[in-house]
């Protein structure tokens, strides 16, 4: 079994949200949305080499996911816009469901980091916009 398979494995009989693997290292996070994520970047880490399993790929997270250099991913729900990011950076995908767009958690509308990044191709000017939306809407719970 390679390190997606585990990873994908650990993920599917686990309440992770997303698992990295690479060989015996392996990190596993429970938060939702692309904290996890935004965290490995604040700590500067490189996840070169790496394989991840993600539930939910939205297009911000792709864009994420190619900052932190994984090599490859498996997604349970990816966004049509996500699948094309990731291949245009050289990432290997598999995924279960492939979707139009990625939804909010209340089911209401689109994901409010999908929309943010919505038009933008540069992973370093999505992570600008994701944060600049993250911090709005930690104002507007405010």
């Amino acid at each position: 079994m390679n390190d997606l398979e585990k990873a994908k494995e650990m993920l599917e009989k686990s309440e992770y949200t997303c698992v990295f693997r690479n060989g015996d290292s392996v990190m596993t996070n429970k938060k939702r949305g692309v904290a996890p994520l935004l965290e490995l970047l604040d700590e500067n880490k490189s996840l070169e080499g790496y394989s991840a399993a993600d539930k939910v790929v939205g297009n911000g997270a792709a864009f994420l996911y190619v900052l932190l250099k994984v090599k490859t991913l498996y997604a349970k729900i990816i966004s049509k816009s996500a699948l094309e990011t990731l291949e245009r950076y050289k990432i290997n995908v598999q995924y279960e469901t492939l979707t139009d767009a990625i939804r909010n958690r209340d089911n209401t509308g689109f994901c409010p980091i999908e929309t943010a990044v919505q038009g933008i191709t540069e992973p370093e000017i999505a992570l600008i916009a994701i944060r600049d939306k993250l911090e709005k809407m930690k104002n507007l719970e405010r």
